[in-house]
């Protein structure tokens, strides 16, 4: 998508404003925005991810350790803000770059309930930190940014589409409107296969009015239609039977009391080496090893994603800063461990303030303030209930799904990859696995076209680690280890 021109209503960079220090120092006027679009692209952001000020705590204290121990929600709470917080904030001043950090989906349910059973939360944790330093060294040797660098052209637009679909796959099912079930179907409409209540209503209401104001270029179409809905679904609620259940993890309803004093206790409280004196030392590699991959190709694949989005990638299709980029996930990763938040990540949430606008890290700094605002204001933070933010995530699909026109179909050998690559995200609903699965499929047709030479060598590489990733059970079996 190009990047978005200033245009009448905005106030235009240049001027006293290109003399500004927020000019001179995120470049502003460069990239073709201004500081009232950035602060409307880091709100939208921030309130695309405010759900995992609730995800989090429900998901981390929703396990035990392998002693029986719990992690305290309200304290979880405090530190997935903070490292939120601190970490996006860090990313805009030294990447500029519109993309915020928060605690891993997927990472944190593999700490919560595959890794924590197996040792204390503080050995849990010290292995997402080891991970995040892992990331780091391998950032700062270049090897991470070389590996991002050599993906085809092709490769990197399906994965900015298969990202839209995921997040547009998320907004509905977080709102209800797509079910998952066991047996046949495996998704349909609602639970029951037809809409029902006023929770799906709010969302559908709010899809349509993101929609027609993105249709009418309406500025702050996503951040307008999350305000109203919010504001719609609370009035529902007030006014209607609704159980809070059927609103899922956030019932809009105006708290009790807008400060709740933050709890820092679960900050420093891991063991970098203690998991290898509860478990063996091949089990401990495995699991580093899964969280490694984890976190380095669904960094790739959101960065690439979000980055084509605001149009900043070159012409040979690289990201901005990359290095500095790469550097600072890995070590969000490693804070994330170190404060029990689990491992942090850039988000694909950030593509709804591209939407807005965004395009620099001025942007982040929004969002990362009002993460730290969070850890006071927390009851209001999370009074936005995905059915009113959802909708953002659904429109911000469909402007990413408009990359896929850049795709070369007639060369099969990169048409059949990408689209692997589009499909198996949101079916398997991880970025990883779609990034994965293209990669090999890369390698494998262009070895049966004899067109090897096409394929860098890092290619070669990183898919043969991906074998070993889809592999890792038969891995596992064949090693001894449970």
């Amino acid at each position: 998508m190009p990047v978005n021109r200033p245009t009448q209503g905005d106030s235009t960079p240049g001027g006293a404003a290109a003399s500004s220090p927020l000019e001179r120092f995120f470049q502003l006027g460069a990239r073709g925005t201004n500081v009232v679009r950035e602060v409307r692209g880091g709100v939208a952001t921030f309130f695309t991810m405010a759900y995992i000020l609730v995800l989090n705590p429900l998901i981390l204290s929703g396990a035990q350790d392998v002693h029986g121990d719990t992690l305290a929600p309200v304290q979880v709470l405090t530190v997935t803000a903070l490292v939120a917080g601190v970490m996006t904030i860090l990313m805009g001043i030294t990447a500029n770059l519109p993309l915020a950090l928060a605690a891993g989906l997927g990472i944190n349910a593999m700490v919560a309930f595959q890794i924590a059973p197996r040792m204390s939360w503080p050995d849990a944790m010290g292995l997402v930190v080891l991970e995040g330093l892992l990331l780091c060294v391998i950032s700062m040797t270049g090897f991470r940014e070389a590996v991002m660098n050599a993906i085809p052209m092709a490769l990197k637009q399906a994965i900015g589409v298969g990202i839209g679909l995921f997040i547009a796959l998320i907004g509905f099912v977080n709102a209800g409107f797509t079910m998952g079930h066991e047996g046949s179907p495996p998704l349909s409409l609602g639970a029951t296969g037809e809409l029902a209540g006023w929770p799906v209503l709010v969302f559908c209401l709010g899809l349509l009015l993101t929609l027609a104001l993105l249709a009418r270029r309406v500025k702050g179409a996503i951040l307008i239609s999350i305000v109203v809905m919010t504001v719609f679904a609370m009035i529902v609620n007030a006014v209607a039977d609704i159980p809070e259940a059927a609103w899922g993890l956030t019932v809009p309803v105006w708290p009790d009391g807008l400060v709740a004093a933050p709890d820092f206790g679960l900050v420093g409280q891991f063991s970098l080496f203690g998991a290898f004196a509860e478990i063996s030392a091949i089990t401990v590699v495995l699991i580093i090893f899964t969280l490694f991959l984890t976190d380095f190709f669904d960094t790739m694949g959101t960065a690439v994603g979000v980055t084509s989005e605001a149009g900043l990638l070159d012409s040979e299709g690289r990201v901005p800063r990359l290095g500095r980029l790469l550097f600072v996930d890995g070590l969000a990763a490693a804070a994330g461990g170190a404060a029990s938040a689990s491992s942090n990540t850039s988000y694909v949430e950030s593509a709804a303030g591209v939407g807005e606008g965004a395009r620099t890290g001025l942007a982040n700094v929004v969002t990362g303030a009002l993460f730290g605002l969070a850890l006071f204001l927390s009851p209001l933070a999370t009074v936005v209930p995905a059915q009113a933010a959802a909708p953002a995530l659904v429109a911000v699909g469909f402007l990413m799904m408009t990359q896929v026109a850049r795709i070369d179909w007639a060369d099969h050998t990169l048409a059949i990859p990408a689209f692997v690559t589009i499909a198996v995200m949101p079916f398997t609903f991880s970025i990883t696995n779609g990034i994965g699965a293209g990669f090999v499929a890369y390698v494998v047709l262009k070895a049966v076209t004899g067109r090897v030479r096409d394929v860098n060598w890092l290619v070669w590489v990183t898919a043969a680690l991906f074998v070993v990733y889809f592999a890792i059970d038969p891995v596992r079996q064949a090693l001894g280890v449970d």
